[in-house]
């Protein structure tokens, strides 16, 4: 869970800019997958989960900025 840390630690714009990452990369594995070069599928649950988690992070500071400005 290393990861979580290094993501909790970078800003929004950050944020926003290793889900379009991440979001080619699972992009990239599914093209992979349906063209055979894909040895490991779990890869792609992995890559999945990790959008989840950098959109969690980017609601989570949504909500906490919309709260300060209350």
């Amino acid at each position: 869970m290393a990861r979580k840390n290094t993501l909790a630690d970078k800003d929004l714009t950050e944020l926003v800019e290793e889900l379009r990452a991440t979001k080619h990369e699972a992009l990239n594995l599914r093209f992979r997958n349906a063209t055979g070069q894909l040895e490991n599928t779990a890869e792609i649950k992995k890559v999945r989960r990790q959008i989840a988690r950098i959109n969690t992070l980017i609601r989570e500071r949504e909500i906490a900025a919309a709260e300060a400005e209350n």
